[in-house]
């Protein structure tokens, strides 16, 4: 420090003799070296130049703010990583953040000369802090606000992601040191990851465990589950819920036991009643009912012999003016007893199908009485064989009735019909809807399905593929007959020119 003390008291008694001294300009020193702007990264070493041309008597010294590093030849600073090499050049070695500022080699004439070096340290990204040291639980229905903060120079980007999972808005990553989440419910849940990047060195992460406590949450697999006597069911509950909630099961208000024919199974959070062997008494509904300590929730299956809903199978434009082959197909594991398909045309200015439940016919004394008047009607090889009867629907505009017995003919639980529509009009837009009745019951009311009767008939060629083809309603649709009689047609071989009469009998 005296030594320093010395050079300074030296410095300025040349200073004040240079004040009676004129002295030429051109023989002042004067840099070579402009300032500039240093990046280093953290631990790094740099040397920041300072060459001068006449240095002459001249003192040169280094500053940082007040602080002398050095003057002249002699170094001050007393950090070891700071010495001067290759003439008055500034080495710093494992350069740290404390090192960052500016920097000044003066020259000591008369009126100071200087140049100004600027030293900014990289610093790679740490993260500082995160929201409740990586856990956070909340309730359900709670908004969240995780936190991630992080130092670094430059100033480190803040980047959220969620692990093996896209964020709650959908998207993959979202740049914010903040993170907010509104209303949350369990699919929040998870593993966040904060990430701070700045472009020097490695990124750095940390993670967030959120965890939402909720009332159970039940799904169901199948809200009816359709059976028969002596088949097995199973009742599938899907509970999710905080500290595994415990999942009971009722019949109506009766808990139950499990016993020889009645089992209950859980894998993870799928929650099964299997019943073996059901008898009709077996019918009915069945609740699971899961309870943890933020509430209870339960869930309602029912158990049903009934068949499910029937699905249209024919084509939305018929072939015939008059009359159009519907044909349906339901899937039931018992047989089907009967079906009650019902037809209308659509009215004038018509968006929809009505909303109303057409009920099914069950009055068989109104059945036997308008058996007399049936028509006589036959589907197609596969297809349930039958006869029909109809009537208008009272109280449901122009809907007609037709009640048609189903054979015992089955296909892996599904069952098919097919019918004869007739006395439509030309070229018109009508809908049907079918209800399909077992031992147990009749279906629901099958969805409304539209057909449109065509303007003109089917060309006389199409014969010879009615004749040769098996399909529903083959020579039913020219002639009226069943299959039966088709057959008969068929082996009799009736000659081409009859053929050709009784189909311009039948399209006249």
């Amino acid at each position: 420090m005296k030594e320093a003390f010395l050079l300074l008291l030296l410095s300025l008694m040349e200073g004040s003799c240079q004040a009676n001294i004129k002295v030429d300009p051109a023989t002042l020193p004067t840099f070579l070296t402009s300032s500039q702007v240093f990046k280093v990264k953290d631990g790094d070493r740099v040397v920041l130049p300072c060459e001068v041309t006449n240095p002459g008597p001249y003192v040169l010294a280094w500053k940082k703010g007040i602080a002398v590093l050095s003057a002249g030849s002699v170094k001050v600073s007393p950090d070891p990583r700071v010495q001067l090499i290759n003439g008055f050049n500034l080495e710093i070695r494992e350069v740290g953040q404390q090192d960052a500022g500016d920097y000044v080699c003066q020259i000591g004439t008369l009126e100071p000369r200087e140049i100004t070096h600027t030293l900014e340290v990289l610093v790679p990204p740490r993260i500082i802090h995160v929201s409740s040291n990586g856990r956070v639980e909340v309730k359900k229905g709670s908004s969240v606000f995780l936190e991630c903060r992080a130092e670094g120079n430059p100033t480190p980007k803040i980047t959220w992601s969620r692990k093996n999972n896209l964020l709650p808005g959908g998207d993959q990553t979202v740049i914010a040191s903040v993170l907010t989440m509104d209303k949350v419910d369990r699919h929040h849940a998870g593993t966040y990851q904060c990430t701070a990047s700045n472009g020097i060195g490695p990124e750095a992460f940390k993670q967030v465990v959120l965890h939402v406590l909720y009332p159970p949450e039940i799904s169901v697999e199948n809200p009816v589950v359709h059976s028969a006597e002596g088949l097995e069911a199973q009742l599938v509950c899907i509970v999710h819920g905080e500290n595994q909630p415990e999942v009971l099961w009722y019949r109506d208000t009766m808990q139950l036991d499990t016993t020889e024919r009645r089992i209950m199974e859980s894998r993870g959070s799928k929650y099964t009643l299997v019943i073996r062997k059901v008898h009709r008494t077996d019918f009915g509904n069945y609740t699971c009912v899961a309870d943890n300590q933020l509430g209870k929730t339960r869930k309602s299956i029912q158990l049903t012999g009934k068949p499910k809903a029937v699905t249209f199978k024919s084509a939305s434009v018929g072939s015939y003016r008059e009359s159009y082959n519907i044909s349906w197909e339901v899937e039931s594991l018992s047989a089907i007893a009967e079906y009650e398909l019902l037809f209308r045309r659509i009215p004038e200015g018509f968006t929809g199908s009505d909303n109303e439940h057409l009920q099914p016919l069950y009055d068989q004394n109104y059945r036997q009485s308008v058996f007399k008047n049936q028509s006589r009607t036959y589907s197609a090889v596969g297809y349930s064989v039958g006869f029909g009867y109809s009537r208008s629907s009272k109280g449901h505009s122009d809907w007609r009735n037709v009640i048609l017995p189903a054979s015992r003919v089955s296909n892996n639980g599904f069952q098919t019909m097919s019918y004869v529509i007739r006395g439509l009009e030309p070229g018109q837009q009508y809908e049907a809807k079918v209800q399909a009745r077992n031992k147990f019951g009749w279906s629901p009311m099958s969805k409304a399905f539209n057909f449109q009767t065509s303007d003109r008939d089917a060309a006389f060629t199409d014969i010879r593929h009615y004749y040769n083809k098996n399909e529903p309603s083959t020579l039913e649709g020219f002639f009226g007959i069943g299959t039966s009689s088709a057959a008969t047609v068929a082996k009799a071989c009736i000659p081409m020119g009859i053929l050709v009469l009784l189909v311009l009998r039948r399209l006249s």
